[in-house]
């Protein structure tokens, strides 16, 4: 299996959901919080697909991506789970640099709040990243769905209804 950016970003949101998700089942497209999102990345800069590429390699998919100054431009609705946000762009950072684009950086972008946060490769990020591949390859490989874990994202999560089905 290809390891993408979005199974690194739910192995830092939540293992239950990179597993299911890493086993075909999927919950985005009941969720009306994952269109409002789509919709604010769609939207947002209407004319960025005419300025950057879509860059695919490596099973990754990369939406926005200005070759000309090596920047990778993520769209995010909030920054609720900006830890995994970051592990992501660190992860398409990675994969630049193992295709031979090296000095590559990332802005995180969260147009609904104003904000930008630049993620630049830094000293150690490799290994880092190694290990987050390690890891979700792990969550993926095991034979049984992870526990169900109580986070406060929880009720905000496209998985919702499916995880606490049953619950009291």
């Amino acid at each position: 299996m290809t390891i993408t950016g979005t199974h690194i970003a739910y192995l830092h949101t939540c293992h239950r959901k990179l597993w299911l998700f890493a086993h075909a089942i999927r919950m985005e497209h009941t969720s009306q919080l994952v269109a409002e999102g789509k919709l604010i990345g769609e939207t947002s800069y209407p004319d960025r697909s005419k300025k950057y590429t879509e860059l695919e390699l490596d099973g990754i998919k990369i939406d926005f991506y200005d070759a000309k100054n090596k920047v990778i431009h993520e769209v995010k609705k909030t920054d609720k789970v900006e830890r995994a946000h970051i592990a992501q762009v660190k992860y398409y950072l990675y994969m630049l640099s193992k295709n031979g684009i090296e000095g590559a950086s990332a802005l995180l972008e969260y147009p609904k709040m104003r904000q930008t946060q630049i993620v630049e490769w830094e000293e150690g990020d490799e290994a880092l990243v190694s290990t987050y591949i390690q890891k979700a390859t792990a969550i993926i490989n095991q034979p049984h769905c992870p526990a169900l874990v109580r986070l406060p994202i929880c009720e905000k999560c496209s998985y919702y209804d499916f995880c606490y089905s049953g619950e009291e």
